[in-house]
């Protein structure tokens, strides 16, 4: 039940005024699953994501639904924007991820940029995404994806420090209750589960290397998401 693809040719939305991404100099991995799931904190900064959320609002969300399990597809309820950019794509590629990847190597292939089929996924009160895979995309060209990339645009509560209270009213999202990607293994066993955390990454190994994994419902506050695919050649 993986996700699917059709989707992505929709009618594009208007397109957005995205925020201009800084280098990230001092980025660091932090590995739930060898290379096949790992973290990079703060790799949009909070005035890039709430940047990003406004821009993807401008746009316009559209509401994405699935026939559910009944009709062989996981059970999908959440709004997404789905651009082509490959300027976009490019400049988050080159804002850290060229260097904090180019270490990894899969089946003698390197990383060479994201896939600029972006999408954005925006989760309120109540919805989320069942058990899935993601599938690998042939780009043409000896180049295919290998790592689903996601940036967590808003977040769980932080630990409050005597700037908070003043903070808190000016943030563009209250905090996320609920809305955790959680990896499944043999026997529908728990892997690694991660909360949302405002600019941080996830990147997990898809294709038939791929944990089934869900995006568990989100119980209070929205939950936004930057989307993208590593790829390899």
């Amino acid at each position: 039940m993986g996700e699917r693809r059709a989707a992505d040719k929709k009618k594009a939305p208007p397109k957005a005024k995205w925020p201009v991404l800084q280098p990230k100099l001092n980025l660091q991995i932090t590995r739930l699953k060898d290379k096949d799931l790992f973290t990079v904190q703060n790799f949009f900064t909070p005035a890039e994501s709430k940047a990003f959320i406004k821009a993807a609002e401008s746009a316009g969300f559209e509401h994405q639904g699935s026939l559910g399990p009944a009709k062989g597809e996981a059970y999908r309820d959440n709004d997404r924007i789905a651009v082509n950019d490959p300027a976009l794509a490019d400049m988050v590629w080159q804002s850290g991820l060229s260097k904090l990847l180019s270490d990894i190597k899969i089946r003698g292939k390197a990383a060479v940029g994201l896939n600029p089929n972006i999408r954005f996924y925006r989760y309120k009160v109540g919805q989320h995404f069942g058990q899935h895979i993601d599938e690998s995309v042939d780009l043409g060209e000896g180049k295919h994806t290998v790592y689903t990339l996601l940036v967590y645009l808003s977040g769980a509560a932080k630990t409050k420090d005597k700037s908070d209270s003043n903070n808190m009213k000016d943030s563009a999202s209250e905090p996320i209750v609920g809305g955790e990607t959680v990896f499944y293994g043999s026997r529908n066993r728990v892997v690694a589960e991660a909360t949302p955390a405002e600019g941080m990454a996830l990147l997990h190994i898809h294709g038939d290397k791929c944990m089934l994994h869900e995006a568990r419902n989100v119980s209070k506050g929205i939950k936004y998401v930057f989307r993208s695919d590593v790829v390899f050649a």
